[in-house]
């Protein structure tokens, strides 16, 4: 017990700082308030974000509370500088890493840091380097990812990660052949409409959108072919989209089975203990 006592005195306070700040600003466990009190702030002011976003698109509501959208992006933007930067700090925590170096540039590539560091680059981008008030509008839209940040307190985002993860490599080899089939059908498409229908054909790249609205089955009606060919050719497509479009579905929807029966497992397992003295299995009472 004294031994203890004198590992957990003889740990700098540098260190005990960064590990209680880690704690903090990961997702919260049971009983811990600060963190969960963290949790929900971070959570609330980026709903509140995505709320300023969409009244600035309002343009009396823009006009009248301007000052106010202004003021509040700035104070978003050094919470969430903060943020980042305290994450970057502890990155050696999270990815327990053996030297804090190695565990920073871990950290820095990892998706949700992406996200993080989205969430704030357009404000200090155009301190840096001289950027157009067109593409600034722009860069602008990229406000909206700070919502995706949520997706660290979201346990029903987490297990949507897990399951595009999961399933990566069968939904890239489905979007690949997708893209194979638009580009081959708007090619074909163009050489038999483009001399009947000049102006809804010009070229592939815009027959493109006949193909992707084909595919998907969704079927605007805005171009469409009036050769029997064509129409021979959009009727096989419709068809070959159905299954198509069903791929990925399928694919997640397996995902989420697969994910939703580990989760199951891992509870059932956390509830059974082991006697330690028979070694027989103990299962708690809920």
């Amino acid at each position: 017990m004294e031994n203890n006592v004198a590992s957990i005195k003889s740990i700098p306070l540098y260190f005990k700082i960064q590990k209680r700040i880690f704690e903090i600003i990961e997702k919260g466990k049971p009983g811990d308030h600060a963190s969960i009190a963290f949790d929900i702030f971070i959570m609330s002011l980026i709903l509140l974000n995505v709320a300023a976003i969409i009244l600035e698109s309002f343009n009396a509501v823009d006009h009248e509370l301007h000052v106010f959208f202004r003021i509040f992006e700035i104070v978003s933007i050094v919470i969430f500088t903060i943020e980042y930067v305290l994450r970057l700090w502890t990155s050696k925590l999270k990815t327990e890493a053996s030297n804090g170096f190695v565990g920073l540039l871990k950290y820095i590539k990892s998706p949700m840091a992406v996200i993080d560091l989205l969430a704030i680059l357009p404000f200090y981008l155009p301190f840096l380097i001289p950027i157009d008030l067109r593409f600034l509008r722009i860069l602008r839209l990229t406000r909206i990812f700070r919502v995706f940040k949520i997706q660290r307190y979201s346990k029903s985002l987490s297990v949507i990660a897990k399951v595009l993860k999961n399933k990566k490599e069968q939904l890239l080899v489905t979007i690949f052949i997708t893209l194979l089939l638009i580009v081959f059908a708007s090619t074909v498409m163009y050489y038999i409409e483009n001399e009947v229908q000049p102006k809804a054909f010009p070229n592939i790249l815009a027959t493109f959108w006949w193909a992707v609205a084909t595919l998907t089955t969704i079927g605007y009606g805005d171009v469409y072919p009036i050769t029997d060919l064509g129409r021979l050719l959009s009727a096989v497509i419709a068809i070959l989209g159905i299954g198509l479009v069903a791929l990925p579905t399928g694919l997640i929807s397996s995902g989420f089975i697969e994910e939703l029966s580990k989760n199951k497992k891992k509870v059932k397992e956390e509830r059974i203990k082991y006697c330690p003295y028979c070694g027989k299995k103990i299962v708690k009472d809920d």
